[in-house]
């Protein structure tokens, strides 16, 4: 049973949080709440972002409005989701998430079905047999919302009716220590979802934050569990690890815990024991945070090579010393890592031909002088494949003079491309038709070559 801390409000005086920092469309949507006689809060990571003085990447509200409620109340409403419902809120350049406040159900209700007239619904709060949350729609007030999150620091919540910060938890006081903890007990919150575990260090990770030490032996302990969580949706939450500027520490964290083994099996065995491999991937990772940190977005494509390509190129190596041609092995490394990996996270097949695409092109960037420079940067994945020698070269010695030639030759590459003909590549042959033989008539058989007679 988890049990609520004293509650804390914290006046407006009290906290920095402004108004100012809010979209006008969450503001508007906040307001109309209230204005409709509705409690209506800012929740989650929104309003722990605020106070640690970051900019959130979106804003999520929490309200005692019924999904039906606020369809009736938003005409750019959409409902979503079996295990949550949950109103999505259709704005021209954002889309708000609004959520109904939510209770842990009572142990009875897990297993019952509400009937209305002949027809069964599914129940609202259902558990697998290992404890997993699969259904979650019992609603409840402020607090019981509150204490159904998974972290103390992301249960904090913001008024739009008095601008205070309301906290059930204890959020304040481990935020203000820096410290990650589950609300509750956390192998139970681990339990009930995987996927939290994966949170938790990617919170530590991107806000260097300290997971708190029983927790961690609890994450650590539970670490090979994460393969219970659909694929799909380890798949999102893996982009949201690597590719959000702090995938060097995420994947440090990843590896002490145990996650990354029970994630990416084949790469944790080729991982082990070899510190110049684990050498190669950190580089990569950390050349892929400067990026992030640039204001560079890198693709999932891009990612998957930093992490993955060091392996797959050994890979395809070793097979080509088999007397295997380049192309094939890399197709074979590229299919057999696709099925591996597919049985834990779900990749999309048109990201890992992203990912092939990006290690075939390296040979061709390594060849000096390369051959028809100019009508290799038109290609579609040139710029991807470049950004993976770029973060290679770190590491890689080979990989220096090839970058070196090609930053020069693009320095030009904008004169070239104008005194270069678009049509520099051959065009392609047209196939010539073929003209249809006329079928003679029998009666003009042996009668020459002349026309048809009647």
């Amino acid at each position: 049973m988890v049990r609520a801390m004293p509650l804390r409000i914290m006046t407006r005086e009290e906290h920095n949080i402004s108004r100012k920092q809010v979209s006008p469309n969450t503001l508007r949507t906040l307001y109309r709440l209230h204005e409709n006689g509705f409690i209506a809060y800012l929740v989650g990571g929104c309003v722990r972002d605020l106070l640690l003085e970051r900019t959130p990447k979106d804003f999520d509200i929490a309200t005692d409005a019924t999904p039906t409620q606020i369809k009736r109340l938003f005409r750019n409403c959409r409902l979503v989701g079996r295990r949550f419902r949950l109103a999505h809120l259709h704005f021209q350049d954002e889309i708000l998430e609004v959520s109904t406040f939510r209770a842990l159900a009572p142990p009875e209700e897990e297993e019952i079905q509400e009937e209305t007239g002949d027809e069964h619904r599914p129940p609202r709060h259902l558990k697998d047999d290992e404890g997993m949350v699969l259904r979650d729609n019992v609603f409840g007030t402020p607090e019981e919302d509150a204490l159904r999150r998974d972290f103390t620091i992301n249960a904090l919540a913001y008024n739009i009716a008095d601008f205070t910060i309301i906290d059930y938890t204890g959020g304040l006081e481990d935020l203000q220590q820096r410290i990650i903890r589950p609300i509750g007990d956390p192998y139970v919150r681990f339990t009930e979802d995987p996927v939290r575990m994966i949170r938790a260090v990617r919170f530590s990770a991107s806000h260097d934050l300290a997971i708190e030490p029983a927790t961690w032996e609890v994450l650590c302990g539970l670490s090979s569990t994460i393969s219970r969580a659909a694929p799909a949706r380890l798949y999102e939450e893996i982009l949201k690890l690597f590719l959000k500027g702090s995938a060097r520490p995420v994947f440090g964290l990843l590896g002490r815990s145990g996650l990354l083994a029970a994630l990416f099996p084949g790469l944790g065995h080729w991982l082990q024991g070899s510190d110049v491999r684990r050498t190669f991937v950190e580089a990569n990772l950390a050349a892929l945070d400067r990026l992030v940190l640039g204001d560079t977005s890198p693709s999932p494509a891009l990612f998957l090579a930093a992490l993955f390509g060091p392996r797959l190129e050994e890979e395809a190596l070793e097979r080509q010393r088999d007397g295997i041609p380049h192309l094939q092995a890399l197709d074979a490394a590229c299919a057999q890592f696709m099925k591996e990996i597919c049985q834990t996270v779900t990749i999309p097949v048109r990201i890992g031909g992203r990912l092939r695409g990006i290690l075939a092109f390296q040979p061709s960037l390594h060849r000096m002088p390369p051959r028809r420079p100019t009508a290799m940067i038109r290609r579609p994945d040139f710029a991807e494949a470049m950004t993976y020698l770029l973060l290679t070269a770190g590491t890689r010695q080979e990989n220096r003079s090839p970058l070196k030639w090609w930053e020069a030759f693009l320095a030009n590459a904008p004169a070239a491309l104008a005194a270069e003909p678009a049509g520099e590549a051959p065009p392609a042959r047209q196939r010539k038709k073929r003209r249809r033989r006329r079928r003679r008539p029998a009666s003009a058989a042996g009668q020459g070559n002349g026309p048809d007679r009647e």
